[in-house]
């Protein structure tokens, strides 16, 4: 099965606490167990949701064009 995510990388965090709808919440369980099934390493939603947000932002052609010439 080929995920959006790849293996994960580590990296610096920064704590940011968000509420989410509980349909979303267990799509988010749903998907990290999907992700642990396919690379053979455990993980949870909390651990992928700040790499699915960087892969949304990454991929937004709106915001990447509003970003240029910002840096």
């Amino acid at each position: 099965m080929k995920l959006r995510l790849g293996p994960l990388a580590d990296s610096g965090t920064v704590k940011l606490t968000v509420t989410v709808p509980a349909p979303l919440k267990a799509q988010l369980d749903r998907y990290a167990q999907v992700h642990s099934e396919s690379f053979g390493t455990p993980v949870d939603a909390q651990t992928l949701i700040p790499l699915m947000l960087s892969a949304f932002l990454a991929k937004d052609r709106g915001f990447q064009r509003a970003m240029r010439g910002k840096e």
